[in-house]
């Protein structure tokens, strides 16, 4: 099969074209030949040298797929050659074949093509566990999320507003912004132009947000802290703004805050698959009904890998890049 390899840690253009044995699917496995795969922040961190797969991975990048089921592995049930399958995957799927743990495989949502399926997996169970479970919004809190124009950010963005929430986002530029209103929050703040901690305090009247959802990490920490209010949760789940910060804990203690975070790739089977299915029971009635959707700015074949990244690093795109493996169909 064909396959996209990281020759050296580096730039985009270390993602190269290469020809692979066809895996096969083990104990609980599904073979998935792969019609499109998501691209995630994740394996720009690998390509980089910064985020290894885990023990016994396959060192092809790539977290999420759709396609149909190729074959299955023994003692697997409830998939047949031809399903219609999207998968979480903890590496593997910039491929034209890969096997992924059957918990960890959904039916793709009715009415969604493999292209928009394929966005589905990572940014749907990591924004259920996170706002969620972890989180633990409920219907008549309030949420900021942060990079709301993201693919994780419209994902959380959708779903907080559709179970109830009250929903703020920041992006970086005013474009972003208006789409991340049109996906459902009342309110979206540039943050290369304003203060987002005094703008969410005077649309709250001073009261803050129940959780926060952050990506950046850095010095948006004692911020992100600043802007909780009493009992609030903040929910880390990346450091795109870095790994160290000094903060001022008072806050912590006086509006008993909860700080939190979570990784997805190096959770169990079972973890992963205990979360698959509360986002199919949770999420997938909300996309077959449209009020969730996976907003998709950018297609690329996958031997185009390369620009699919630079695209991504260069944050000019709002909701999900997609690599194309085969047509719809074929």
């Amino acid at each position: 099969m064909m396959a996209i390899a990281i020759r050296e840690p580096g730039g985009p253009d270390v993602l190269v074209p290469v020809e692979r044995p066809r895996p096969e699917p083990g104990r609980g496995e599904l073979l998935i030949k792969v019609a499109a795969a998501g691209v995630n922040r994740p394996d720009v961190m690998q390509r980089q040298g910064r985020y290894a797969p885990p023990p016994g991975v396959s060192d092809i990048p790539g977290l999420e797929v759709a396609g149909t089921v190729e074959a299955v592995g023994p003692e697997v049930s409830g998939w047949s050659v031809g399903d219609r399958v999207c998968a979480l995957l903890a590496g593997g799927g910039y491929a034209e074949y890969c096997v992924a743990p059957v918990p960890q495989c959904l039916p793709i949502p009715q009415g969604l093509d493999f292209t928009h399926a394929a966005g589905l997996p990572e940014v749907m169970l990591t924004v259920w566990t996170n706002v969620f479970e972890r989180g633990r919004l409920v219907a008549g809190e309030s949420i900021l999320i942060h990079g709301g124009s993201s693919g994780i950010g419209t994902a959380a963005v959708q779903i907080a507003h559709a179970r109830g929430a009250r929903v703020f986002a920041t992006a970086g530029t005013d474009e972003k912004c208006r789409a991340c209103e049109a996906l459902g929050a009342e309110h979206a703040i540039n943050y290369r132009t304003s203060d987002f901690v005094a703008e969410v305090k005077a649309l709250t009247q001073d009261r803050g947000v129940d959780v926060v959802l952050d990506m950046v990490g850095g010095e948006y920490l004692q911020r992100n802290i600043d802007v909780l209010a009493v009992d609030g949760r903040l929910v880390q789940i990346a450091q795109l703004g870095g790994y160290r910060s000094t903060i001022n804990t008072i806050p912590i203690l006086q509006k008993r805050l909860t700080i939190t975070g979570s990784v997805l790739r190096s959770r169990s089977v079972e973890e992963k698959g205990r979360i698959a299915a509360a986002v199919r029971e949770q999420v997938w009635p909300l996309i077959e009904s449209g009020a969730v959707r996976v907003p998709v700015h950018q297609t690329f074949p996958l031997t185009n890998a390369a620009e699919a990244h630079r695209v991504l690093e260069s944050s000019t795109h709002i909701g999900k890049l997609i690599l194309q493996v085969q047509s719809e169909g074929t």
